[in-house]
């Protein structure tokens, strides 16, 4: 086990393969390769995390529009009279039980029976940085309907 020198017996340490004795002196970049593959796995956690936070962000945006559609032709059906109530209460409650509050709302049109509605929903906390989820949409009465 001792070599005669009084340190360690060289053999010990292991062999190359062609016989002769090694140890870590000859071989400076012994565990790089598990320090390569924690940095990776690194890496693709950061990028996993991402990657779910676009697709949150996304998911929430499509729940915007959905809800500024909705909003949108409800108010649209209250401006021609089709519904009871003012187009823009109506347009934030029906944004209310999407999960989404009315940022702007406005009627339009020569007979004010088009309706432009603009609807929020905030982010998760980890990315509310980024603000709120927006979504916009117009509607009223058809091109050939007596209501246009």
């Amino acid at each position: 086990m001792w070599a005669e020198g009084g340190g360690l017996d060289p053999g010990i340490l292991g062999d190359d393969p062609d016989g002769s004795a090694w140890d870590r002196r000859h071989h400076p970049d012994l565990g790089a390769g598990t320090v390569f593959g924690l940095i990776l796995a690194l890496v693709a956690v950061f990028l996993i995390i991402a990657a779910l936070g676009v697709g949150q962000a996304a998911i929430l945006t499509h729940r915007a529009g959905n809800a500024a559609d909705l909003s949108a032709l409800a108010a649209a059906d209250t401006a021609r009279g089709l519904r009871i109530g003012q187009p823009c209460e109506v347009a934030a409650e029906l944004a209310e039980l999407n999960g989404a509050e009315v940022l702007d709302c406005a009627v339009v049109g020569p007979e004010a029976t088009t309706v432009d509605v603009e609807v929020g929903i905030d982010l998760p906390p980890s990315l509310s940085v980024f603000g709120q989820a927006h979504g916009r949409s117009r509607a009223g009465a058809p091109e050939d309907s007596p209501f246009s």
